[in-house]
């Protein structure tokens, strides 16, 4: 089936600024962008879905590079299969999945076994990361070719940091062979100890072990010192401090190859939202303070930090109804992230539509040399159309995601994914997985 998408507002991903414009989709490409299409003509006596996007964002599909599938061996927390639905439902047509699994992705079969999955099951494209060392112990490297032959596009103990130096200096030199990025989970274990939150006056008032600002901040330090021995490509996961930000801006201006992510909720909660000791408020890294929501919104604005990610989650209900020392890190994202970022970001002006999209989408894209961030004549169509007026409440019960474990509940956003189109096929119309 062909689609015409009529009278929306086309992002391409470019940096250029949104132009109205149709687009012709067919044999799952972008196949025309014209000023106007006539309906008729172009369908040429062939069946076609008409759809009018007037008052509405056509942008290259949302991509995310941080996502817990948790398949395979905790199929009860998520699945491929719930996963891309929920991606979908977000906006998003393609996510990097991380290797935190039970196996961990340390080898060249359970890459090939995630991708089988993705492809019977999942409704977007799904790209494995792999393990930076063997059961993610922090000490032997994998095999990075056999890896990267497998299909992986990066390399990740994500959950964990290496801490042995060295280890983490053969994995970035080795890496270099393979053009593979680092993806850097930034955290001192020792310094960050039993910590559950925030180290500050929140945590001292709640009685909860805290996490330093500090226990971050070496250890971004260290991979990025370690990135400029090397010459290597390294990748900042989940940035949530101030000091960071900084240290990733001077290394950029260093010349350093090194990039890095934020998370939608390290841009909207600080520690105070632990007041109330819900589970759902414990993540990995910790909700900071408000400077460090300004820093993290300041390096967006100003290019420091290149992308938003999900680090998407989820965990069963009885693991999160614990006490909060107890309960799991981690919350889920795919289907918030784009609401939330519009009613924090692009509505007080921070960014604009653009400049999301950018960070979203174009630069994700970028980052892991994945197709898609952009609409291009003969591209993939991968594209995602949003609604920006429409207002909406978040309920957790009605995701597509097995894991419900939200910090949101409730929230009233503002925009909302309302089209999902992979390789050219409609997955995802009005809230409803097709």
């Amino acid at each position: 089936m062909k689609i015409l998408i009529k009278n929306g507002l086309v992002i391409d991903g470019s940096g250029n600024k949104g132009y109205q414009a149709d687009l012709l989709i067919n044999n799952g490409v972008v196949e025309k962008i014209a000023e106007h299409l006539d309906i008729e003509f172009e369908a040429g006596g062939e069946d076609v879905k008409i759809v009018d996007a007037k008052g509405k964002i056509v942008a290259p599909g949302l991509i995310d590079i941080h996502v817990h599938l948790r398949e395979p061996g905790q199929e009860a927390k998520e699945t491929i299969y719930s996963g891309t639905r929920a991606a979908a439902n977000g906006g998003f047509t393609a996510v990097a999945c991380m290797p935190n699994t039970e196996p961990a992705v340390d080898n060249r079969a359970t890459v090939e076994m995630v991708q089988a999955i993705a492809a019977r099951e999942g409704v977007t494209k799904v790209y494995p990361i792999g393990a930076i060392t063997k059961g993610r112990t922090g000490k032997e490297l994998t095999e990075f070719g056999d890896l990267q032959a497998g299909g992986v596009k990066a390399l990740s103990d994500d959950g964990d940091e290496i801490m042995r130096s060295d280890v983490m200096r053969r994995a970035l030199e080795y890496s270099k062979a393979f053009d593979l990025p680092i993806i850097c989970h930034c955290e001192d274990n020792d310094l960050a100890g039993n910590g559950v939150m925030n180290e500050g006056y929140w945590s001292t008032i709640l009685g909860l072990a805290g996490i330093p600002a500090l226990a971050e901040e070496l250890m971004v330090a260290r991979d990025i010192e370690l990135a400029r021995l090397t010459n290597a490509r390294v990748h900042i996961a989940h940035i949530s401090t101030k000091g960071s930000v900084e240290l990733v801006r001077q290394a950029k201006k260093k010349g350093i190859k090194v990039t890095a992510e934020v998370g939608p909720h390290h841009l909207v909660l600080t520690e105070a939202a632990v007041a109330n000791y819900d589970t759902n408020t414990k993540v990995n890294p910790p909700l900071r303070l408000k400077e460090d929501i300004d820093a993290l919104i300041a390096g967006l604005v100003d290019g420091t930090v290149d992308a938003i990610a999900t680090d998407h989650a989820p965990h069963t209900e009885e693991e999160k109804n614990q006490e909060y020392a107890y309960a799991p890190f981690g919350l889920v994202g795919l289907e918030t992230a784009l609401g939330l970022m519009i009613s924090a970001l692009v509505i007080p002006g921070h960014l604009t539509w653009e400049q999301l999209i950018e960070k979203m989408s174009v630069n994700p894209a970028k980052i892991l040399a994945l197709p898609g961030g952009k609409i291009n004549l003969n591209s993939p169509a991968d594209i995602v159309i949003i609604n920006p007026d429409i207002k909406w409440t978040v309920d957790a019960q009605a995701f597509y995601s097995q894991g419900k474990n939200t910090p949101f509940q409730g929230w009233e956003l503002q925009g909302k994914a309302e089209m999902t189109i992979v390789n050219g096929k409609v997955v995802m119309e009005e809230g409803k997985i097709l």
